[in-house]
């Protein structure tokens, strides 16, 4: 994919920006000199958070929008290029969720799941695609561990972070048989210490908590900005992630019976449930963290080594190994 401009030359726009990841990305970008276009649905939040970063030096544009609607959807691409005259990364950040068992969860829940998560990310491909398909960018697709492996009490929204890699690997593939100079990467946390519990919808008698290990969101935001600057195919934030998803591909009945004794309790916090949530209305934004109690990693070795040159040429060099070794077992038949 190649390198591609600095941060500081860049305008990048970041769906979900007003908490969390999407709040930590945005912050951490207009620092290292993007230009930043916010957007949520919490306007006012929004617009105090753009008066923070722009009274540090920085220079960044509020634009509310649900990205449910494809028509705000658009609207965020218009607003960043009227008000800066391009786009170079699009960072489909924007997620909600619900905690239940999937016979428990009301239909109407489960669509806003996807309505948000996948058709969010659909709308803003579609966008980013069209403001990018010639000037060419950097297009990041929010995805996650679940993406790759499912976890029981999230299970609406592991299918939509399914769905989500599936359109992500598909669009990257057409987009590099057409030419297209846009580079796609999917964003594969593990469990992060944002406000996303407490926004879920919740169906268990507890408050949901994340199973550690638990990384902050900086570990997410630093990783976006890299593949802002030079994109790769994929990358998974934390090593625990990265060993449960293998888990799942290497033994997944195991990693089933291993889920169904450890992620029933650990997905619970102890505390009631206090029946708020963000899933069809926004609620209670601005914060980085979700305030979680145990400890949390501020950074992933296992993520950073990804990231470096090292890291990049892996997959390269297992391609070359499985090759060669290919190569061997034909030779060593044809002699038998």
């Amino acid at each position: 994919m190649g390198s591609r401009k600095q941060l500081s030359e860049q305008v990048m726009v970041i769906t979900g920006a007003s908490s969390g990841i999407g709040l930590a990305t945005a912050r951490m970008a207009a620092a290292r000199g993007a230009k930043v276009v916010l957007a949520a649905r919490d306007e006012a939040e929004l617009n105090d958070i753009v008066s923070e970063i722009n009274a540090r030096g920085g220079d960044a544009l509020a634009v509310s929008a649900d990205v449910a609607n494809p028509e705000d959807v658009e609207r965020i691409g218009e607003r960043a290029t009227g008000r800066f005259g391009r786009i170079d990364t699009w960072f489909n950040n924007a997620g909600v969720s619900v905690y239940g068992k999937l016979v428990d969860v009301p239909l109407e829940d489960q669509r806003r799941v996807f309505d948000t998560n996948f058709w969010g990310v659909v709308h803003g491909s579609r966008t980013a695609v069209r403001f990018m398909r010639t000037t060419g960018g950097v297009l990041i697709n929010m995805g996650s561990i679940v993406s790759d492996r499912a976890v029981p009490l999230q299970g609406i929204y592991a299918a939509s972070k399914h769905a989500i890699k599936a359109y992500t690997d598909t669009l990257r593939m057409e987009l590099e048989h057409d030419r297209v100079p846009l580079a796609v990467v999917l964003i594969k946390p593990g469990a992060i210490d944002t406000p996303y519990y407490q926004h879920a919808k919740n169906y268990m008698s507890e408050e949901p908590a994340p199973p550690p290990p638990v990384y902050s969101p900086d570990t997410v935001a630093r990783a976006v900005c890299a593949c802002a600057e030079r994109p790769v195919r994929d990358i998974t934030i934390g090593g625990g992630g990265r060993m449960i998803a293998t888990m799942g591909s290497l033994a997944p009945r195991l990693t089933d019976l291993y889920m169904e004794r450890a992620m029933f309790r650990q997905q619970r916090s102890g505390r009631p449930n206090d029946h708020r949530d963000s899933l069809h209305v926004t609620s209670e934004n601005g914060e980085e963290s979700g305030g979680y109690e145990g400890h949390v990693m501020q950074s992933s070795a296992y993520t950073r080594a990804m990231l470096s040159d090292v890291g990049r040429a892996l997959p390269f060099l297992a391609l070359g190994a499985s090759l060669a070794a290919a190569v061997n077992a034909t030779r060593a038949r044809r002699q038998n």
